[in-house]
């Protein structure tokens, strides 16, 4: 029996080593395209918080004293409007995603940006604030302390150190669903699935692999993103669990050649597929070469050719710098088709600093050597 065991084992673990490399970048359909008509609502809001210790709206903020004025007239407490003179009370948007299938009476979250000249929402509560769909209709009412997430601060305000947003808040479960958005699959007989990444490629894939699922052509691919996929009839009245067996099929996304850079924090994100081509790049005391021959000073003519006093100087020329002494400059050598990644870690032996990397990547995308969508952000 043990021996049974561990040959099992064996066998599994060999299984698992030997599947195809691209098995493993598989993803499920539900990660990759959502059904449509399955979608969040956007719900937003005004409200007023009340309970601020001296950090609420001024007087600057009319809307917050008007507000506040037509409140208290709602509760049956009239007051003159150029007699309110508080701190405490801060005029707020409240906004709020409706996730679908939710129902009336659950929770769900909102959050709240100040919209005055309030200097802190910290230790405040919401009044009871309907929330509205685009289409004027409540469709839940928030209400509750609020809490902005962690924030601390030591000393007077303006030596001070803070940290976080402190005119943005949160209230988790801070608002009671009032109105459903009705969602039926019931009598469907087809289903769309939508790519979250339009591509021509992962669309195709999944087409095949949905129809190979299924052993039938029963999924068509509309266009780069979109595939309809038409209900067998022995699963007319089993559309929830049909469209739950559809998303767990796993398929291998395609991707563009894409470089994300963020200037402000100096992150950068890149793909696999990204290349560059042949170039000769100069940045600061960085000189960056992809060719088949690096390394040469001597240009390719001149090689076997007796030495003339042109050619001592045009190499002289090609090893120095302009003020005639030994070239100091960091040179990186690369051979083409090598990958933005190489290119990256070759540069960060040399101690390239984030911004030198933004500015090389800028010029060599602008030079038409960087094969991949370039992305600011």
């Amino acid at each position: 029996m043990r021996l049974a065991l561990q040959l099992l084992c064996i066998l599994s673990l060999t299984v698992i080593f030997t599947l195809p490399a691209d098995y493993a970048h598989a993803v499920r359909i539900k990660d990759l395209a959502s059904v449509k008509g399955v979608r969040s609502n956007q719900l937003i809001g005004y409200g007023l918080v009340v309970g601020l210790n001296g950090t609420g709206d001024g007087n600057k903020a009319a809307f917050t004293t008007q507000a506040l004025v037509n409140m208290l007239k709602s509760m049956g407490i009239p007051v003159n409007e150029n007699d309110i003179k508080v701190k405490n009370v801060a005029g707020v948007l409240v906004t709020a995603n409706l996730p679908p299938f939710v129902k009336a009476g659950q929770a769900i979250d909102v959050v709240l940006s100040s919209l005055g000249d309030a200097s802190s929402l910290q230790g405040g509560t919401l009044v009871a604030t309907p929330l509205k769909g685009l289409d004027d209709q409540v469709y839940a009412v928030a209400q509750g302390p609020i809490s902005i997430g962690g924030f601390q601060s030591t000393g007077a305000p303006a030596d001070g150190i803070q940290a976080n947003h402190l005119t943005v808040a949160r209230i988790p479960d801070g608002a009671t669903v009032e109105r459903e958005v009705p969602v039926s699959f019931a009598g469907k007989k087809e289903i769309i699935l939508s790519l979250n990444t339009p591509d021509f490629t992962t669309i195709s894939r999944l087409s095949a692999a949905v129809n190979s699922y299924l052993n039938g052509p029963f999924a068509t691919a509309v266009d780069g993103a979109t595939v309809s996929i038409q209900i067998p009839e022995n699963m007319d009245d089993q559309q929830i669990g049909f469209i739950a067996s559809i998303e767990n099929i796993e398929v291998i996304p395609d991707s563009t050649a894409k470089v994300v850079v963020d200037e402000r924090t100096g992150t950068i994100v890149m793909g696999e597929n990204v290349r560059i081509s042949n170039l000769a790049l100069s940045h600061g005391n960085l000189s960056i070469q992809v060719s088949d021959k690096p390394n040469s000073p001597i240009p390719n003519e001149m090689i076997g050719q007796i030495l003339t006093d042109e050619m001592v100087r045009k190499m002289t020329d090609a090893i120095s710098t302009p003020g005639g002494n030994a070239q100091q400059s960091k040179l990186i050598n690369l051979t083409p088709g090598v990958t933005l990644g190489e290119m990256v870690r070759a540069l960060n032996s040399v101690g390239a600093a984030p911004r030198d990397l933004i500015a090389i990547f800028q010029a060599i995308k602008a030079a038409g050597a960087l094969q991949a969508e370039l992305k600011i952000i």
